[in-house]
């Protein structure tokens, strides 16, 4: 029932790293650049690699989670599959140590802030999963 079927609104995963495998013949996922959405078209044999939430802060905020969604199309039936990798729910995600000390060192004293995985999820599931 195509004419039931919405997409996938706009957000960022929770997770670190995501690898999707598109569909090689109907497009529908949106990245965020800037205040564009910019279309990425399906590439026959690739994975779209997304950076998640739990990067982002890993990495103290020098790589960014990716804004996308999926927009439905009506130029056919397509399929893709994510592949997501979690932690254990008590996880403590915060910024690699190595990375707050140098930016300490250079001034910049912005540090992405420490959160339990499983807490993250809960917040994750209510904001950003609604409809």
């Amino acid at each position: 029932m195509p004419g039931l079927i919405k997409g996938l609104r706009a957000h960022t995963d929770a997770r670190g790293i995501i690898l999707l495998f598109q569909d090689d013949r109907v497009s529908g996922l949106q990245l965020l650049k800037g205040d564009q959405w910019i279309d990425e078209p399906p590439m026959r044999h690739s994975i779209v690699v997304i950076l998640g939430d739990q990067l982002e802060v890993i990495t103290n905020g020098k790589y960014k989670r990716v804004m996308h969604r999926v927009i439905a199309q009506t130029d056919g039936t397509g399929m893709s599959i994510a592949s997501f990798y979690n932690p254990g729910s008590d996880a403590v995600i915060y910024p690699a140590p190595e990375l707050v000390e140098k930016e300490a060192k250079e001034e910049q004293k912005q540090m992405c802030p420490k959160f339990l995985f499983e807490g993250h999820v809960k917040l994750y599931a209510g904001l950003k999963i609604q409809i």
